[in-house]
């Protein structure tokens, strides 16, 4: 499949990740349609000029006119629609989605789908933290990263079709692991971060903690407003590969805590000047920029 303006796309899930594939695509001139449960995010969306037309059902006639369909559901509802809906998909549809965590979503999600079409899966490792198709904004895919997840039951049209939508939706580097490293890596990058967010979050009940914070905590605890249901869900999903980064932190805070201890300054200044060279390296680069 050739992926270009002429693209039909159906977003399923106008949140804010679906309504910022949304908002990106109509503004490459492509045909964008959605489906979510709520008539007011149709009539935003529709007002806003973020899709053409909207249903909050399955409607049929919109299904089936769609040449790409993009899941932006949670993984448990994915699932459950592919189950309910996937024969309305028409023959030689493409399917993606944006689901952070993989190797149960794909292993499911390929077990279960019609032999006449096609999911390739991908992660746009972008977002923000408010929910709802209000907080949609297309501007944080640009220099962001985009991960296409193929298996060997993708065919190589379908992982450049992936390739490709994420250079239209405008990310900055757009990379292919596997399903299995992806996880991996996620846990890591993404999981963890949000865990210690959260739990430096929740380990002081102090009042008025507010009135006296620098940029230094609201920086590190910005994901601390964390949804709740569908992270809890990706944790779960995730939960060996997150365990092993949560632990392998865990170790790594106890030697800085133990340089502290014992007053072995050269030791935590090494670790330090350690922390300061990784840290250049993910400063997001500007579009064009080498």
């Amino acid at each position: 499949m050739t992926i270009n303006s002429e693209t039909r796309f159906l977003i399923v899930g106008l949140g804010v990740m679906g309504g910022s594939y949304a908002k990106a695509l109509s503004r490459r001139g492509c045909s964008v349609s959605g489906i979510t449960l709520e008539q007011k995010d149709i009539d935003y969306a529709v007002a806003q000029g973020i899709i053409a037309r909207g249903s909050t059902v399955p409607d049929p006639g919109l299904v089936a006119s769609a040449d790409v369909i993009v899941f932006a559901l949670y993984p448990h509802t994915f699932v459950e629609w592919i189950e309910r809906y996937q024969h309305l998909l028409s023959p030689g549809a493409l399917v993606t989605d944006v689901c952070g965590v993989k190797t149960s979503v794909i292993k499911k999600i390929q077990s279960i789908l019609r032999p006449d079409v096609e999911f390739i899966s991908a992660h746009p490792m972008a977002g923000r933290e408010g929910s709802g198709i209000e907080f949609s904004d297309d501007a944080v895919f640009r220099g962001a990263n985009y991960i296409v997840t193929p298996t060997p039951s993708n065919t190589p049209e379908a992982v450049e079709a992936a390739k490709e939508i994420g250079r239209m939706l405008g990310f900055g580097s757009i990379s292919e692991l596997t399903p299995e490293r992806h996880d991996e890596i996620v846990g890591y990058l993404s999981q963890l971060t949000h865990c210690i967010a959260v739990s430096l979050m929740t380990c002081r009940q102090s009042e008025g903690m507010e009135l006296y914070t620098g940029d230094s905590f609201r920086d590190l605890t910005r994901i601390a407003r964390i949804n709740d249901d569908m992270w809890s869900e990706l944790f779960l999903l995730n939960r060996e590969q997150l365990l092993m980064q949560m632990d392998e932190f865990e170790n790594e805070f106890r030697r800085l805590r133990s340089f502290i201890s014992y007053g072995d300054r050269e030791s935590m200044r090494e670790m330090m000047r350690e922390s300061t060279r990784r840290r250049a390296l993910f400063d997001k680069k500007k579009q064009g920029d080498q």
